[in-house]
């Protein structure tokens, strides 16, 4: 009994001593170090201000523009559009569930700094239709195809940049008319429409009269497996067999064959006088 009260007793001295310096420093001990606080991420809500009257979205003015540009246009480039591009991919993860929103698919290519638009197709949802399917022209697909190989051999080189002139890609297309062809006037006027078509697309860039820069989108329209089908069908020889473009078979054929994209309803072909203006 006597040791216990003694132990008693030293350990009550010793609180009174903690309670002492206690109330000497005024302040208890310090703790122990814990985990470091979680800092919550900063909302997208915090640097955006009302843009219009009643307006309630949550991005900024450049990120809105990109979007609105992605679904407005055929595509979005770094080139053309250096602040929306980089909005974009500060904000791709925002702008990718507003498209999925609408069931549409946000495609960054990271590589050729361009970003477009899909639509998404899932068996067994029935998902309203934004973006059709809509084949390109007999003409404007040969005509691509001579502008992407013309792209390629330019990166072959070590050029950044490839360019067409209006002659080469006209005489390229008269090449594949019938022999007996007689109205060449109307087949030139459908070769330029053609050319002005990827102008407004924005596949071919008119840099001065008659001469045209080839975006780089041209290898996304016409990738690789699709350039081997289309090499294929020009190549063969055959007079009256399916690979024959001077028949009358093969000009149906190549309808069907023409490379499908998604447009919206005609909105892709923007003037970009218009567009300066917005």
């Amino acid at each position: 009994m006597t040791e216990v009260s003694e132990v008693d007793h030293d350990a009550a001295h010793d609180t009174a001593q903690v309670a002492m310096h206690e109330d000497h420093t005024g302040a208890p001990p310090a703790a122990p170090p814990g985990p470091p606080t979680f800092v919550e991420p900063e909302a997208v809500e915090a640097d955006v201000t009302t843009l219009f009257a009643g307006d309630t979205g949550v991005l900024p003015y450049q990120a809105r523009r990109a979007l609105a540009l992605v679904l407005q246009r055929r595509y979005l480039s770094a080139a053309g559009h250096p602040a929306e591009w980089k909005a974009l991919l500060a904000h791709q993860g925002v702008l990718a569930s507003r498209c999925h929103d609408l069931f549409v698919e946000l495609v960054v290519d990271r590589d050729y700094e361009i970003a477009y638009k899909r639509q998404v197709r899932e068996a067994g949802l029935s998902i309203p239709v934004l973006l059709k399917d809509e084949p390109y022209k007999r003409i404007e697909t040969l005509l691509m195809l001579f502008a992407r190989n013309r792209f390629r051999q330019e990166q072959g080189v070590g050029e950044r940049a490839a360019y067409v002139d209006a002659e080469e890609l006209v005489d390229y297309a008269l090449g594949f008319l019938a022999q007996d062809e007689t109205n060449l006037a109307g087949r030139r006027r459908e070769i330029d429409n053609a050319v002005a078509s990827l102008v407004r697309e924005h596949v071919l860039d008119e840099v001065a009269q008659g001469r045209y820069r080839v975006e780089p989108v041209v290898e996304i329209l016409l990738p690789v497996e699709r350039l081997r089908e289309l090499t294929a069908w020009l190549r063969d020889p055959s007079p009256s067999g399916p690979g024959s473009p001077h028949t009358t078979d093969r000009a149906g054929e190549a309808d069907e064959a023409d490379e499908t994209h998604d447009a919206d309803d005609g909105s892709d072909a923007v003037d970009e006088d218009e567009e300066a203006t917005a």
